[in-house]
Formats: C-alpha cells, sequence, structure tokens
C-alpha cells in the first residue's frame, strides 16, 4: 500500500495517510479534526495521490482549483472559491490542488498556466477556465452544472 505525507491545516502536524483513503475521512493524529477539509470555506485540499478518489469518484459537481502560494492571481481567487465553497456547500464541493506540490495531476489535465479552475460533473470534466475570475461569473459557470 501507498502513502501520502498530508499536514493537518489545524495544527499542522505531518500524517501519513494511504493513497486510497478519502482525504475528507482522514483524521489527523495529533488533534483529531479532518485533514481534507479547509473547516473555515469548506474547501478539500486534493493531491495527486487523492485526486481519483475525491474528484472523479464523486458523484456531483465538483469545481477544482489549481493554484500555487506565489501566484498573485490565484491568491486573488482563492477567497472568492472559498466564498462560493460557503454560498454552495451541500451542492458542489470545492477543492484545491497546489501545482507545487503536484505534478501529475495538471500534467495529465495540460494545466499550463494558473489559476486554473475545473469544472467536473460526476467525475468528467464540463469546464475549464483559466485565469481570475469575478465571484459572479464563477458562480454563473458552476451553476450550469448543478
Amino acid at each position: 500500500m501507498n502513502y501520502g505525507i498530508h499536514a493537518c491545516m489545524h495544527c499542522g502536524a505531518k500524517n501519513r495517510v494511504p493513497d486510497n483513503k478519502s482525504m475528507t475521512e482522514a483524521k489527523c493524529g495529533k488533534c483529531h479534526k479532518p485533514l481534507g477539509e479547509n473547516i473555515k470555506s469548506g474547501t478539500v485540499n486534493v493531491t495527486d495521490a487523492n485526486f481519483n478518489q475525491e474528484i472523479l469518484k464523486h458523484p456531483g459537481v465538483v469545481l477544482v482549483d489549481f493554484w500555487a502560494p506565489w501566484c498573485g492571481p490565484c491568491r486573488m481567487v482563492g477567497p472568492i472559491i472559498d466564498e462560493l465553497a460557503g454560498i454552495l456547500k451541500g451542492k458542489v464541493k470545492f477543492a484545491k490542488m497546489n501545482v507545487d506540490e503536484n505534478s501529475a495531476i495538471p500534467s495529465k489535465y495540460s494545466i499550463q498556466s494558473i489559476p486554473a479552475l475545473m469544472i467536473f460533473k460526476n467525475g468528467e470534466m464540463v469546464k475549464s477556465l483559466v485565469g481570475a475570475r469575478s465571484k459572479g461569473e464563477l458562480e454563473m459557470q458552476i451553476r450550469k452544472f448543478t
């Protein structure tokens, strides 16, 4: 069995998680809070290892934000994604993938510019958006698939 190392967003502890375990089910060994979910925003952090489980096997609509910490436009879009995750909670799953820490999935989807936002429905990519977008435009694009 393969494992990935995932830092807890709550306490910072590093955790060894089996690749076949959903990050929304995984809990931190130190603080016992969910590893994959950002409690404040409701977004899930995805990696190369758990992308299939979290995104492609999810029944419904998922928006994936491919980003990097050094990217100015990514930092502008991040709070918009967090806000939309609160507005559309229960209707749409929101996920974020750091492209500096993960290369296989961004390569698979030919991501060359960030922020790149992809909308998946029932495991199929249905829309791809590149560059910073307004909250209104993003919400409109997402609602087309809900």
